[in-house]
């Protein structure tokens, strides 16, 4: 149970990864929030239930150009910029 005042967003709440950190690790990649949730450093998120929070990544691609999402790049097939 959160005793922050306001207290922290539940896990299962839409912004759960709002709450506050009560052990960090970078060095790791991740951080424990006060409502249970692992917030990871690729920003997805693991529940305590056990579910995860997809990574909420912004694309850089050009929407008519092919963009290869799930190689990780971040420019378009072809462009180097």
């Amino acid at each position: 149970m959160c005793l922050h005042q306001p207290p922290c967003p539940d896990s299962n709440a839409s912004d759960c990864e709002a709450a506050r950190p009560v052990a960090q690790h970078p060095e790791q990649g991740w951080s424990l929030l006060c409502n249970g949730v692992l917030l990871l450093n690729d920003t997805g998120a693991i529940r305590p239930d056990g579910s995860s929070i997809a990574p909420q990544r912004i694309g850089y691609c050009n929407p008519r150009s092919r963009c290869p999402v799930s190689s990780g790049r971040r420019y378009p097939t072809g462009s180097r910029a």
